[in-house]
């Protein structure tokens, strides 16, 4: 009887140990993926830069990275850019226009998503130009969670989200700064 006691009270513990990693683990989050970037993750979207790894994982990453104190102001109060190293080895999605590439590019309208008005925006196909070597930094562009929450409020979609910041893009550059943003954005 003693013997089976002792077990429950290990099996308890291990359970009430692995809980409270858990919690502390999920309370340490700082930064998740929106879903508003996750067509970032899938190949099949056009968007790029596409990164080729499970959001769980990139989120992960990320927030073992994570310091506060390296936000830097965006466009916006409730906008923040975290600068890391390109740990995903994407390339930038910009292309210097010159006399050599310049037959190739394209216009047209687009928009990001269903609910956001087209703008004129251009761009190289992909198979026409060679892809650049791998950008030095990833620019996540970080929205705060009230912020996030009065969009999709504005939407009629809920947030139950409890991660201070999501992450809304992400650029692959090679500087760690803010560069200016694309046309479709200042919509």
């Amino acid at each position: 009887f003693v013997c089976v006691v002792v077990a429950l009270f290990v099996v308890s513990c291990d359970f009430v140990c692995m809980r409270v990693a858990m919690t502390t683990a999920m309370a340490a989050r700082q930064v998740v993926v929106d879903p508003f970037c996750f067509r970032q993750f899938d190949a099949s979207s056009g968007k790029s830069p596409s990164i080729a790894m499970p959001i769980a994982d990139f989120e992960e990453r990320v927030n073992g990275l994570f310091d506060a104190s390296a936000l830097k102001d965006g466009y916006a109060p409730f906008c923040k850019h975290l600068f890391l190293e390109n740990f995903v080895g994407v390339s930038p999605n910009v292309l210097e226009i010159t006399e050599a590439n310049e037959h190739l590019l394209r216009s047209g309208y687009s928009a990001r998503t269903d609910y956001e008005l087209p703008v004129l925006t251009r761009w190289f196909p992909k198979e026409s130009v060679v892809a650049p070597r791998p950008a030095k930094y990833l620019d996540l562009i970080l929205y705060s969670r009230d912020q996030i929450r009065k969009e999709n409020a504005s939407r009629g979609q809920e947030d139950d989200e409890t991660a201070p910041w999501g992450i809304v893009s992400i650029k692959a550059q090679d500087e760690p700064f803010e560069l200016p943003m694309a046309p479709i954005t200042v919509m």
